[in-house]
């Protein structure tokens, strides 16, 4: 269980998406009262970003470094702590006086991996430490009832899927076409349209969480989209494993488009959380706890079932605002969809999760 990052906190991540949403639905429909000091609305927006958010971004980092770095990854009881850290947060934001607690976390998170980055002396991904001190302050403000913390919370994300997806879905693509033959046409290389989408993208995430302006948003989910018409996606339909990175990477730049045209913002919101943010961390899950753990990289039915079922949560979630008087209904419906796709992952990978270390791992 404590052999790698992506075990404890793909794990995690799974069980309080799965559990965090109904609570709120609970919460929202029935007009239940949470415990803690903050509104059900922001505790529902706090947990999907800093709770369920944070620790898929824990998994991922923790399992990606080694790899950048040459170093051995943390494990065992260091590893132990973190995970008692991120489950201390989210017992403590059910409680006004223990609330902060919830930063032990991220500050600890920033710790290992600023040492890991810098005795690695990898410099290249020091914007992944910059990304977690984005996320620390974001919850600071949020602490501090500074609910801009959210949007820099959600922005810190997506910009992460930007980035780290702008890296791995070409690169997949390519490897997979590559060995296809056939002279399959591979993705184009990174070039100077890749670097100005980013910018474009940078710059108008950072114009909406500083001064609420949406507009430039449209030019940075055109230059993102654009990146993506470059990557082959087509050519990966009947291999679910990579269409679906495909697929959240298109979630992110179409919400980007509806939140700069000022459709209903609930829809746009959750093109980007429940599209891209749900997607694109259970492509990465589903991928990485299958590679790391020695498995073949094949969707097997359950799997295929868990990226339908997020699809149709994202789907349902764009709509609800547009459903009438029938938006309590749909907003249900995604809510079950959302559930049934993250207890789907963690009862299916969690068997896997919770194995043994592979060779893979103890020869990192």
């Amino acid at each position: 269980m404590f052999a790698a990052g992506f075990r404890p906190f793909f794990l995690l991540a799974s069980v309080w998406a799965a559990i965090a949403v109904p609570v709120w639905l609970a919460a929202y429909a029935h007009g239940y009262a949470l415990r803690g000091g903050v509104s059900p609305m922001a505790w529902h927006a706090h947990e999907m970003v800093y709770g369920f958010g944070l620790a898929a971004v824990a998994g991922f980092l923790l399992t990606a470094i080694p790899n950048w770095t040459g170093r051995l990854p943390v494990r065992g009881a260091p590893l132990a702590v973190l995970a008692l850290l991120w489950l201390a947060g989210r017992v403590a934001m059910l409680v006004p006086e223990a609330a902060f607690i919830d930063l032990a976390f991220t500050a600890a998170l920033i710790a290992v991996v600023a040492r890991e980055l810098v005795a690695g002396r990898n410099w290249r991904n020091l914007p992944m430490l910059v990304a977690l001190l984005l996320l620390f302050a974001g919850n600071v403000l949020f602490h501090l009832q500074v609910y801009l913390g959210l949007r820099l919370g959600l922005a810190t994300l997506l910009m992460l899927i930007a980035l780290v997806g702008g890296r791995i879905v070409p690169s997949f693509t390519r490897n997979w076409l590559a060995k296809l033959g056939r002279g399959a046409r591979l993705p184009a290389p990174e070039g100077r349209l890749d670097h100005l989408a980013l910018l474009v993208t940078l710059a108008a995430l950072g114009v909406w969480v500083a001064a609420g302006i949406t507009w430039p948003l449209v030019a940075a989910g055109v230059g993102l989209a654009a990146r993506l018409s470059r990557w082959r996606g087509l050519s990966t339909v009947r291999e679910p494993l990579l269409f679906i990175l495909h697929l959240g990477y298109a979630w992110l730049a179409f919400g980007l488009i509806l939140l700069g045209l000022d459709v209903p913002a609930g829809a746009a919101l959750h093109a980007l959380t429940v599209g891209a943010v749900g997607t694109m961390t259970l492509a990465v899950m589903t991928r990485a706890s299958l590679g790391h753990s020695g498995r073949a990289l094949v969707a097997d039915g359950a799997t295929v079932a868990i990226y339908a079922l997020v699809t149709l949560a994202a789907l349902l979630r764009v709509l609800s605002p547009l459903s009438g008087g029938q938006a309590l209904l749909v907003t249900s419906l995604a809510g079950l969809a959302w559930s049934a796709a993250f207890g789907l992952f963690a009862l299916h990978y969690g068997r896997l999760l919770i194995q043994g270390s592979s060779y893979r791992e103890n020869t990192a």
